[in-house]
């Protein structure tokens, strides 16, 4: 396989910041993102996403302490395919605090936005984010149905084009939460400078989002039938998306949010390449997985 591709200038970010303090005592000494969701940390689910979108360069921005683990865990990003860069959040203040950490590294190029404990899985998602992926005039946000919308950032719509967005609403207008998966043009650092900090002091991506609805500059794409959207901030919803993973590994002998297969079957990296990350990992059902994509 070629592993030689022109890199398109989307550039992603995932927020693996935080305390986690909803989870401790597991993540005193760790991240959140570090934490295994079924066989993989929970930070290979964010960053397959971004690779599906075809986005190779990636900037991790994560707490001071647990910068190490990241990048011992990662490294450049090269056996991947992918360039990764790395930034330390020193004080939670809001998901939209990440484009104004990532402000240099993003360099006014349209970028996406994802949370490192938001896992997605459906049929087709590849092309969806592919295709959103392509279009770097205006926002783009991800719907999904749930049955408590007011713990969310709740998004009203008629037929997809958006009439309100609103941050955890005591009455919400509809049950789609908007996703931690955020799509932008290159305004997005320079809007958020000009967002001042919620009731409850944080830069809200709601806020940001509210204005390029403004704007006319957002669209919204619904996660229908056949898609799953987990936000794994709690032990349940750990558990929950441990065992949504495994259930679907096993009845389709192929791994989810594999950023080994990813790369490969992108032609980001080749066969050798591939099969050395399988033997570095060849004691664990992961690696000889791997493997076997090279048998196929």
């Amino acid at each position: 396989m070629n592993d030689k591709i022109k890199k398109p200038k989307r550039r992603g970010i995932i927020l693996a910041g935080g305390s986690g303090t909803r989870l401790h005592p597991s993540t005193i000494i760790t991240s959140k993102q570090l934490l295994p969701i079924y066989d993989k940390p929970l930070i290979y689910y964010p960053l397959s996403v971004l690779m599906l979108a075809n986005i190779q360069d990636i900037l991790i921005i994560t707490a001071e302490k647990d910068l190490n683990a990241f990048q011992t865990l990662f490294g450049d990003g090269s056996q991947f395919g992918v360039s990764l860069s790395y930034a330390t959040q020193h004080k939670p203040e809001g998901i939209a605090q990440a484009l104004l950490i990532g402000e240099k590294f993003l360099r006014e190029k349209s970028c996406a936005l994802i949370l490192g404990d938001n896992i997605f899985y459906g049929h087709g998602l590849g092309t969806l984010l592919s295709e959103t992926s392509q279009l770097s005039t205006k926002a783009t946000i991800f719907g999904y149905a749930v049955e408590e919308p007011e713990r969310f950032g709740v998004v009203e719509s008629e037929n997809e084009r958006i009439i309100s967005i609103s941050e955890k609403p005591t009455n919400p207008k509809s049950n789609f939460a908007v996703t931690g998966l955020y799509f932008y043009d290159g305004e997005a650092s320079s809007r958020a400078k000009t967002l001042k900090p919620s009731i409850r002091g944080e830069l809200e991506i709601t806020d940001l989002n509210l204005s390029y609805l403004k704007d006319e500059k957002i669209d919204l794409k619904k996660l229908g039938r056949g898609f799953a959207w987990f936000d794994t901030g709690t032990p349940d919803a750990l558990v929950d998306a441990s065992v949504f993973i495994k259930t679907i590994e096993k009845m389709q002998s192929q791994k989810i949010s594999c950023p080994e297969e990813i790369a490969w079957r992108k032609n980001w990296i080749n066969d050798i390449q591939l099969c050395t990350l399988a033997e570095k990992l060849s004691k664990s059902e992961y690696g000889k997985y791997l493997m076997k994509l090279l048998e196929m």
